[in-house]
């Protein structure tokens, strides 16, 4: 199986390091040229929560040839537009795409790629990228239940899904739902929390539990979210066992206090961690604001549910982003109405 990771950031690279160490042969493609450089002479390097150099094969997107089996995407959604198209005369009527992007990009995705190339899943656990060549894991995967939730649109459960999952496993744990929709709402509510505050703030995952108010926003964060998934139909999956629509049932203290806990006991693992957002930031780039607290605010207007909470992530964001706010923790102010 032709397999390639297509946007190879923190998440892709490291992804790529355990596939090609684990003897699943895997094309890197990333259009940052000093990046598929390092990786060409030096390897693949994870640091942090694990410690590994993979040789690896990168290439530029104008570099591929051939037809590819399988490509996880990997790019920002913010890309889709420019990048779905220019993968397209390297599939097969039966490639697999699987999108790993934060947000729910499924639909736009697959009006793309088309519906019967396009399946998707969650990353369930986080990196940030250090310098050409290198990636720090944030996380000790080797504790986790899961490392990836991965589904097809409709939830049949098939061969096609089995054979990512498959692929998936060179790294770690994988899960196979058919519930995906509701496993991306619990991602795009984790991803909405911290890496939203992240982005807000300037601040690292550490930064924003050991602030109270930054760690109570979290909590509202995520009422807003576990509000509109439920009433849109969809039931967010187990996490470690756990409920994590827990984290949005904030209407008492007992409720807010284990919401609270529930954010500590998660984010402490990940304390050294930068949202890819607030990574694009400090890079003067665009984020993906718009597709994950965004997401939850377009999703909350639809529903006709108020969503303040990440409605003041946004605003913040592309203030940053326009050069208006700087990137600061004195930025909770805009919180506080």
């Amino acid at each position: 199986m032709r397999t390639a990771i297509f946007g190879c950031g923190a998440m892709g690279t490291i992804l790529g390091a355990y596939m090609n160490k684990n003897g699943h042969e895997t094309i890197l493609i990333d259009n940052y040229a000093q990046h598929v450089k390092a990786l060409n002479e030096k390897g693949a390097q994870v640091i942090g929560s694990a410690e590994l150099t993979v040789p690896v094969k990168a290439i530029t997107p104008d570099q591929m040839e051939g037809k590819y089996d399988l490509v996880f995407l990997l790019t920002k959604q913010t890309s889709n537009k420019e990048v779905l198209p220019r993968l397209l005369p390297f599939l097969k009527a039966d490639s697999i795409v699987c999108t790993l992007q934060n947000g729910v990009p499924e639909p736009s995705v697959a009006e793309i790629i088309g519906k019967e190339r396009t399946v998707g899943g969650a990353v369930m656990w986080g990196a940030t990228f250090v310098e050409p060549g290198v990636s720090q894991l944030t996380q000790d995967i080797s504790k986790q239940e899961s490392l990836f939730e991965i589904g097809e649109m409709d939830g049949v459960i098939g061969d096609r899904i089995k054979k990512v999952a498959k692929a998936l496993e060179n790294m770690g744990p994988v899960i196979i739902t058919d519930n995906l929709m509701g496993a991306r709402w619990l991602k795009v509510m984790f991803n909405s929390c911290w890496s939203g505050m992240s982005a807000a703030l300037g601040c690292t995952f550490g930064e924003i539990i050991d602030n109270p108010k930054a760690s109570a926003c979290m909590s509202y964060i995520a009422h807003e979210a576990v509000a509109i998934c439920t009433a849109l139909g969809y039931t967010m999956p187990l996490f470690w066992g756990q409920d994590m629509t827990d984290m949005g049932k904030i209407d008492t203290e007992e409720g807010f206090a284990k919401s609270q806990k529930i954010f500590y006991d998660i984010v402490s693992k990940m304390r050294p961690a930068k949202a890819s957002m607030l990574q694009d930031l400090e890079k003067g780039k665009v984020t993906e604001v718009g597709m994950i607290n965004g997401y939850i605010c377009d999703e909350g207007r639809n529903a006709g549910i108020p969503t303040p909470f990440c409605d003041t992530v946004v605003r913040v964001v592309r203030g940053i982003e326009a050069g208006e706010i700087p990137l600061s923790m004195d930025n909770l102010k805009y919180f506080d109405a």
